[in-house]
Order: structure tokens, then sequence, then C-alpha cells
């Protein structure tokens, strides 16, 4: 299982398409604080998309942060679209109180 934030107005779609780098930000449950930390503080109006990588048919490759963060962890990244057929869950995903997130129970629970 790997991870995309997405704002709620951009869900449901058919698909997620690649950013600027030619990849989709992916992160896994331990580690997807790190950039909605970095590039969603505060923000109200977040899904986390649940996706089974066995129902993507384009590549994933775990590598470093884009923009790379020091000495840190790396991430998956999907070459090509994430059909909606490959999101297994959507989660609510609110800040806490100070603005900044944390793996929702409903992910940690699974």
């Amino acid at each position: 299982m790997i991870l995309h934030i997405r704002p709620a107005a951009d869900w449901p779609a058919a698909e997620v398409r690649p950013d600027g780098p030619g990849f989709v930000h992916c992160a896994d449950p331990g580690t997807v604080h790190m950039p909605a930390n970095r590039l969603f503080a505060g923000r109200t109006d977040l899904l986390l998309l649940e996706i089974d990588t066995a129902r993507l048919g384009v590549p994933v490759r775990w590598e470093p942060g884009d923009p790379p963060i020091p000495d840190g962890p790396w991430f998956p990244h999907v070459y090509g679209p994430i059909p909606a057929a490959a999101v297994v869950a959507v989660h609510a995903f609110p800040p806490r109180a100070d603005g900044t997130f944390t793996l929702p129970d409903s992910v940690a629970h699974r």
C-alpha cells in the first residue's frame, strides 16, 4: 500500500495524472506526514488516497524525495497515471489543531 495526498475538490477522478517531474508523488504510512507537513501544513481540504500497487500497471520507483530531504527517506513515485480502480480506500486527512499532520487512525489500523 502507498498513499497519495489529494485536495478533496480533485476527487473522485478517473485517474491521477503525473505532474511536472513526470510522476505522481506518493508516500508510505510511515512517511506521509513528511510531505504533508512540508507542503500542506494547515490545509483542511485534503484526502489521503490508499493505493494498491498491484492494480497500477505502471512502474513504482522508490527514490529520494522531490525536492530531496538530506539523509531523508525514499518515497514511492508512480511513473504513469493512477487509475481510480487502484484506489482501494479514501480517507479524510485533516490537520491537527496546530496545523500539522499525522497518519489518520483509519489508515493506521488497517
